[in-house]
């Protein structure tokens, strides 16, 4: 079950709001997706997600491929069951960790044949595989293969790489089995060569997909060539249908790039950098683990509704994470979480009161208020 309804799109910019109906409920757009990568949002419980706010996950068919595989999922009734999850997923196709894996991989026309990162095994990762995990898995939405180039790569490498994501992306149709309850987005590549994403946006976006992405940003160009990509991209694609920007990015790219029409997102930065003490605010960035916050009593960030920020201090987040305490993760990815889901929410709210244009200009302000310190 997919069914995209564009509700409205800003007077002030290209920024839209929308529904998406996905087999396991409704996810309101804009949305951030947090990334489950292994069917597991680090540090935090499944209770914990949803309580702060997110409507749809997002894990990775390399690794579940891989560890604990495909049909132990399946056999323990599906993803969704299997990580005690009812709300919407999203699942990668592995092909950004494909293309990560330059020393242990070989890409040809086929697919992909690479080593476990693990063990060493031997795998082969096509179109038509691709397509079986996910349907085993039992994805909301599932991603096609594709092939990502690396931003600075020559015109003829990112060429090449075009033409297979076309050419996977009509067997990804081919081999799909569950189309009313797995939904098939496809990916437009083109590095940071606008004539390039223009071309492919007109090949892949004629497939018949219930939603497309942006793919191959954040893969090593400027934060300034990411964002004139996006927003010569995104208005290219289809109204009616849903648009995912990949992998992006720093709250600053999620306000951007929802001006340029994006409709949903993910990055691992919320969580990866929570780990590390690294905060995201309403006034930009902070590491927690800094000095002046040894007595701070105040609010984490007192604009943030989630738990963490109406229950714990600065001072007592900085004592947790300076003694090694496993529950600092806990409670910094779960504040790192909401707020990103939090943007995405008061987005959507600007763009349905055609404030988004302002909403926007603040937010960007206060993000680059705050120059924080390690």
């Amino acid at each position: 079950m997919y069914r995209f309804e564009l509700q409205h799109t800003c007077a002030q910019t290209g920024a839209r709001a929308g529904l998406l109906q996905l087999t396991h409920g409704v996810v309101q757009t804009p949305i951030f997706m947090p990334v489950g990568t292994q069917a597991t949002v680090k540090a935090v419980l499944p209770r914990d997600v949803r309580e702060l706010g997110a409507q749809i996950m997002l894990s990775n068919t390399y690794h579940l491929m891989l560890r604990p595989g495909a049909e132990r999922i399946a056999a323990a009734g599906g993803l969704h069951k299997f990580m005690a999850w009812d709300k919407p997923i999203l699942t990668d196709s592995g092909g950004f960790q494909v293309y990560s894996l330059t020393k242990i991989r070989k890409v040809t026309d086929q697919g992909a044949v690479f080593q476990s990162h693990i063990d060493g095994s031997k795998h082969v990762l096509d179109a038509e595989r691709c397509m079986q995990l996910q349907e085993q898995f039992g994805s909301d939405i599932m991603m096609q293969l594709d092939e990502c180039p690396p931003a600075k790569a020559d015109d003829k490498v990112v060429q090449r790489a075009m033409k297979r994501t076309v050419a996977w992306l009509d067997r990804c149709l081919a081999a799909r089995r569950r189309q009313d309850e797995c939904a098939l987005y496809g990916i437009v590549q083109g590095g940071v060569n606008h004539a390039l994403r223009t071309a492919h946006v007109e090949q892949i976006c004629q497939r018949d997909c219930e939603g497309f992405a942006i793919g191959g940003l954040s893969v090593g160009e400027s934060s300034e060539e990411m964002w004139a990509t996006c927003a010569h991209t995104a208005p290219q694609m289809p109204t009616n249908k849903a648009r995912y920007l990949m992998g992006v990015g720093t709250p600053e790219d999620i306000v951007r790039c929802i001006g340029y029409g994006v409709d949903q997102f993910d990055c691992v930065m919320p969580s990866r950098n929570a780990r590390h003490g690294v905060v995201f605010t309403h006034d930009g960035k902070l590491s927690i683990k800094n000095r002046r916050f040894f007595d701070d009593d105040s609010a984490l960030d007192p604009d943030c509704r989630c738990m963490t920020c109406t229950t714990f201090s600065r001072s007592y987040l900085r004592h947790l994470f300076v003694a090694g305490e496993a529950l600092s993760a806990t409670l910094l990815t779960i504040h790192n979480l909401a707020f990103y889901v939090q943007l995405s929410q008061d987005a959507r709210a600007a763009i349905l009161q055609d404030r988004f244009g302002d909403w926007q200009a603040t937010t960007l302000a206060r993000l680059a208020s705050q120059r924080w310190a390690a």
